[in-house]
């Protein structure tokens, strides 16, 4: 097979969820191909392309999760040769993402997180119950673009103003894009805390990261 169709049977086989195809593509080149080739130009397009169809509602949330884990099942041949190589992934940012405080709700912030993968973020998943501190500390170590807040909880949102405050504290609110999700949060209160944006969908959280993200590299 060459390599533009091998390509494309990698692209389909993530956007399929088939794993077994997968890997059985990646094994039979990974000792000769480039490995940050198999990644961007192999698995990455069918990624990209589940996560369009996400956004458009043309698939649903079992098939994106099934497309996220069979691209992981392939990342996890492929890093050891990427490492090796000395190339690296080109990111479009980094994002801590987390659950606030006494808030143990994940299911939204794990769909944004899947949307945002298939975009191309890098995206450290902190769970949930993260501490104000916790958040910033996470971010420094990480040298994240954006943190990211969630609260499913009309009493837990006060922690979302707790993380940006200390970020003022500390002198560090502007190193970072935050950004605020969750069910009871909107504009009106990412406006009062001085978040930089929320949206009350997953496909809307991720646009929002790649505008502001396109715009702090622009200097804007």
């Amino acid at each position: 097979m060459d390599k533009e169709g091998l390509y494309k049977k990698m692209s389909a086989s993530v956007l399929e969820g088939d794993t077994d195809v997968l890997l059985a593509a990646i094994n039979s080149v990974i000792n000769e191909a480039d490995p940050l080739e198999l990644v961007q130009d192999g698995m990455m397009p069918g990624l990209k392309n589940v996560g369009d169809l996400f956004g458009k509602g043309d698939v649903f949330l079992p098939e994106l999760l099934m497309a996220a884990e069979t691209f992981q099942e392939g990342m996890k041949i492929i890093e050891p040769k990427l490492a090796m190589s000395g190339k690296k992934l080109e990111k479009l940012g980094k994002v801590v993402f987390g659950t606030v405080l006494t808030d143990v709700h994940e299911i939204g912030k794990n769909v944004v997180i899947t949307l945002m993968k298939t975009r191309g973020f890098d995206v450290v998943d902190l769970g949930a119950n993260v501490s104000t501190t916790g958040f910033v500390e996470k971010a420094e170590a990480a040298e994240a673009d954006v943190i990211a807040m969630s609260a499913l909880m009309t009493t837990t949102m006060t922690y979302q103003k707790d993380i940006i405050d200390y970020l003022k504290e500390k002198g560090l609110r502007d190193n970072y894009i935050a950004l605020v999700g969750g069910g009871p949060v909107n504009e009106e209160w990412a406006e009062e805390i001085g978040a930089d944006g929320t949206s009350d969908s997953a496909v809307g959280a991720v646009e929002i990261a790649e505008r502001l993200i396109a715009n702090r590299k622009r200097g804007n």
